[in-house]
């Protein structure tokens, strides 16, 4: 084997490092040097331009410290459960006794069981995607499913869904908030019986919650920093949740309570029916839609991401919220039977129906503004995704921060519309299962799963990609059922729309 050439580094060959190096000053001579060294310049790499197309949420792109979502990430597990608990114990849920009325004791537990554990299962999918493997986090479902789905489908499947649950939640809410109040001084007034002083309108009732909605917004900046206020709307959701079943069962069932199902006229009527008690029970969980916004609020970092923070969180808040959806279910049902009103706040009126000749005014007052205080934090969770999604189209046209002035105006803006729309629209309620049927349900129960299948990328035909394959597509079935038969409820019911008429 041949010697291998030594390589001359004298001083004659070796480049005057003083100099800035070039080219030039490198040509080979074989003539003149036995060997000659010959640099390898790295040039630093161009710095990447980020475009709003290419956001996808994550911590590369610095707007994301302009934004109210993702302004401050110094949330703890603490605040995690008090915007998920806030979040997802909602009035819907005061429906529940209408689908056991369908469905009877067994079969409506099972059905309520089974929504509970599915949802919990997709919550987990969304918690697991937040972050990538290489640090980028999703703060947004809407960022998500653009990264799973791609650019156009992923915005034509969420963009919609994820609005009408949030700007669509924060209407509802001043639909239900400002009828409360109206209950309210109906109750403290008796009916006029007590007060002389000419009784709210709908419409006032409606001004006053938004008024005191937007003040509240005004005052917090970003989702972390109303976590003191989904505190006090955790406390009044379990509260009122409480108080409703306790005083249902505690002042005892009325006479000739039956737990027989309605008869119906006709087996299209019963397999009607069927259809609407599976929808309440599964638009009865609601927040999928904020719960990747929520976790945007923790810190994370290679040895403590942000994930399990959050899903210690989740676990906590859905047992309390089991604790309350499963009572309120069971004894609302034990106490009216198939007595129970078929209307909005269901069990609610139910107590005002059958108790409140011998119901304290002021326990019924009490409930009334619990529910109130409820309402207002909740808008200002629904809200904040609202004012997220206005900021990024001004932040990514002007390169720099919404000055305050500018977020005073978008959140007065915001709630005129919402306030408009709920004046306009005070039935909007009615449609509640028609729009959660195409918007909630697949949003909540078939998009998580195609979304793992997408970035994950598990074994084909293995045990996660059968089971999220079968979920997603029966989340579409069931998404196409329930949207038939609201349908078909209002084509045979018919439909209250009492514009401009709360």
């Amino acid at each position: 084997m041949a010697d291998l050439e030594e390589v001359d580094l004298g001083t004659k060959s070796r480049p005057d490092l003083s100099q800035e190096p070039s080219f030039s000053n490198f040509t080979r001579n074989s003539s003149t040097e036995s060997a000659q060294v010959i640099p390898i310049i790295i040039s630093p790499p161009e710095k990447e331009t980020i475009t709003p197309t290419d956001w996808a949420g994550g911590e590369i792109n610095p707007q994301d410290a302009w934004l109210p979502i993702t302004e401050s990430r110094k949330g703890s597990t603490y605040s995690a459960i008090y915007h998920v608990l806030a979040s997802g114990i909602g009035l819907q849920a005061l429906l529940l006794p209408i689908a056991f009325s369908t469905f009877g004791w067994v079969y409506g537990t099972i059905f309520l069981s089974l929504a509970f554990s599915w949802q919990l299962y997709t919550l987990w999918l969304l918690v697991q995607l937040h972050e990538s493997e290489s640090g980028t986090r999703y703060s947004r479902y809407v960022h998500l499913a653009v990264t799973a789905f791609g650019p156009k489908l992923g915005k034509l499947l969420t963009i919609f869904p994820v609005m009408y649950l949030s700007g669509g939640m924060c209407v509802q809410l001043i639909i239900i908030g400002g009828g409360t109040i109206q209950l309210l001084i109906r109750t403290m007034c008796k009916d006029g019986a007590t007060c002389n002083a000419k009784p709210l309108t709908g419409t006032e009732c409606y001004l006053v919650f938004m008024c005191m909605a937007i003040v509240v917004a005004q005052c917090f900046p970003n989702l972390n920093s109303i976590a003191r206020v989904s505190f006090i709307g955790t406390i009044t959701a379990i509260v009122y949740c409480t108080m409703i079943w306790a005083l249902s069962i505690g002042k005892g069932r009325p006479r000739d309570i039956s737990y027989d199902p309605l008869p119906l006229e006709s087996t299209i009527a019963t397999y009607g029916s069927i259809l609407n008690a599976l929808g309440i029970i599964f638009l009865a969980f609601r927040g999928h839609n904020v719960i990747l916004e929520i976790q945007g609020t923790l810190p994370s970092s290679p040895k403590h991401p942000s994930h399990k923070r959050m899903w210690s969180g989740v676990t906590m808040s859905y047992g309390l919220i089991a604790m309350c959806l499963f009572p309120l279910a069971i004894g609302g049902y034990w106490a009216y039977g198939n007595k129970e009103p078929f209307s909005n706040g269901a069990i609610l009126k139910a107590i005002s129906q059958f108790h409140g000749h011998n119901t304290s005014q002021y326990v019924l007052g009490l409930i009334y503004i619990i529910i109130v205080i409820n309402c207002l934090t909740t808008y200002q969770i629904y809200g904040m995704v609202v004012f997220d999604n206005m900021e990024i189209r001004y932040t990514s046209r002007k390169k720099e921060r919404c000055p305050r002035w500018l977020r005073i105006v978008i959140r007065l803006l915001f709630g005129g519309l919402t306030f408009f729309i709920a004046v306009a629209f005070p039935f909007l309620g009615s449609l509640s299962p028609l729009i959660g049927g195409f918007t909630s349900v697949p949003l909540t129960y078939a998009y998580p799963c195609f979304m793992w299948i997408a970035i994950k990328k598990p074994c084909l035909h293995g045990g996660m990609w059968c089971t999220n394959v079968a979920l997603g597509c029966f989340g579409l079935f069931l998404s196409l059922l329930f949207v038939a038969a609201a349908a078909w409820n209002l084509a045979v019911n018919g439909l209250n729309a009492n514009f401009f008429k709360p």
